[in-house]
């Protein structure tokens, strides 16, 4: 039987209405021929919910038993789900990570998958079984211990699946009906994607577009797995949603596909650092340990042996960052005056894989920005990718007249 990943997310299965709505869609599937598997988040608020409760109980609590009280919201999806196809005759059984089993490191609330072995779902389909219910964002460690994936988890344990099991496709069940080019919140003029290549998708995941984790799209781009961006609650046509695909399904692609925007950064700037061999080594690798993901880096031009290192970085990890830096400097491995913090700042990026063959992308971008009075702060570049930093106030203002001046409400 060819096989079919579906995943829902929190929202597509907050209530049990829902829950039936989203059974419907599997029950077709079946109905045309098919084996799934399904992979479902936790009810809409329950994971929070769940968060709350522990640290509640535990400032610092063991990570070991966290995951034991988190993933028990994927579990009870996973029952219910079960019950629902069920009642409509569809032979459904439901699955925890551990039963798969679906083995993973032991970074307790942060696993990566290592392995997934197909024999016993697929002992259970040549029995009878139509749908395997898996419950998202978990598995066993090598203690034997619940994991729990990190926040987004079931994206990544879907398009796992779907790798591990050779599907056909694996439909992405969410609150939105694909991938736009660029946030609808923004402009009005966003337009739903009909297709996306898999390094468009990862820059946008990554820069801010919340449509799918980022790990997610990485293991789909790794093993060629066709994902699909569907709305849970719409009707769906063959053509509905957005194919988030390989670059040479794609007959010709535009300079820039979409417009990203991501208001959670900070700009971090050493003053007067020595410019010596190894500074950056001495700057960023203290950060690294220090679990700071440093984005965009800028050294200024070098005075009398002296210079500014800038760097971007998660707003919420600027404190982390100052004391990673502080620690060192006072242990006499790094020399500078004084850092400074700016939080008042936006990422905004363009991307697009057509970049590589088409040129005037980065002036076209500059001029824009600079026509509507808006100062660039730190510029970063890559094959098909172009960011710069921004005070936040712009966000908005930037966003649109980029929008316009790649001209993305066109097909």
């Amino acid at each position: 039987m060819p096989l079919l990943v579906m995943k829902f997310g929190g929202t597509s299965v907050a209530t049990l209405d829902r829950i039936r709505r989203a059974a419907k869609r599997v029950g077709r599937e079946v109905a045309a021929g098919y084996d799934v598997i399904v992979i479902v988040s936790a009810m809409s608020g329950e994971t929070n919910k769940l968060v709350g409760f522990v640290e509640e109980t535990s400032q610092l609590y063991d990570a070991r038993e966290y995951d034991a009280v988190v993933s028990s919201g994927e579990q009870v999806t996973a029952g219910l789900m079960a019950l629902t196809l069920q009642e409509m005759d569809v032979p459904a059984r439901s699955w925890q990570g551990w039963q798969v089993p679906l083995k993973t490191t032991n970074a307790h609330a942060a696993a990566r998958i290592e392995e997934i072995p197909t024999d016993n779902i697929m002992a259970k389909f040549s029995e009878g079984m139509k749908v395997a219910v898996v419950a998202g964002f978990q598995g066993i460690g090598p203690d034997g211990r619940i994991t729990t994936l990190g926040r987004g988890g079931s994206d990544t344990t879907a398009v796992a699946f779907a790798a591990a099991f050779e599907a056909e496709r694996c439909d992405i069940y969410t609150d939105v009906d694909g991938v736009y080019t660029t946030d609808p919140r923004i402009t009005g003029k966003a337009r739903k994607l009909e297709k996306i290549a898999f390094e468009e998708m990862l820059e946008l995941a990554s820069l801010g577009a919340k449509v799918l984790q980022t790990r997610s799209v990485e293991l789909a781009m790794r093993y060629n797995v066709r994902l699909r961006v569907l709305s849970s609650f719409e009707e769906q046509s063959d053509e509905a949603g957005t194919l988030i695909c390989a670059e040479e399904d794609i007959v010709e692609s535009k300079a820039v596909n979409g417009v990203a925007a991501s208001r959670e950064e900070a700009k971090m700037t050493l003053i007067s650092v020595a410019d010596r061999p190894g500074i950056a080594a001495a700057i960023f690798g203290p950060l690294s340990e220090a679990g700071v993901n440093v984005d965009m880096i800028v050294q200024n031009i070098s005075e009398e042996g002296r210079t500014d290192m800038t760097f971007s970085c998660p707003i919420n990890q600027v404190a982390r960052a100052e004391k990673a830096l502080n620690d060192i400097k006072e242990k006499g491995g790094l020399n500078f005056r004084e850092i400074v913090a700016d939080t008042d700042v936006a990422k905004i990026s363009v991307v697009g894989i057509g970049m590589r063959s088409q040129s005037g992308v980065a002036a076209k971008m500059f001029k824009t920005l600079s026509d509507e009075g808006i100062n660039i702060k730190v510029i970063a570049t890559s094959e098909i990718k172009i960011s710069v930093l921004v005070d936040r106030k712009y966000t908005e203002l930037a966003v649109q007249a980029l929008h316009d001046a790649f001209e993305l409400e066109k097909a």
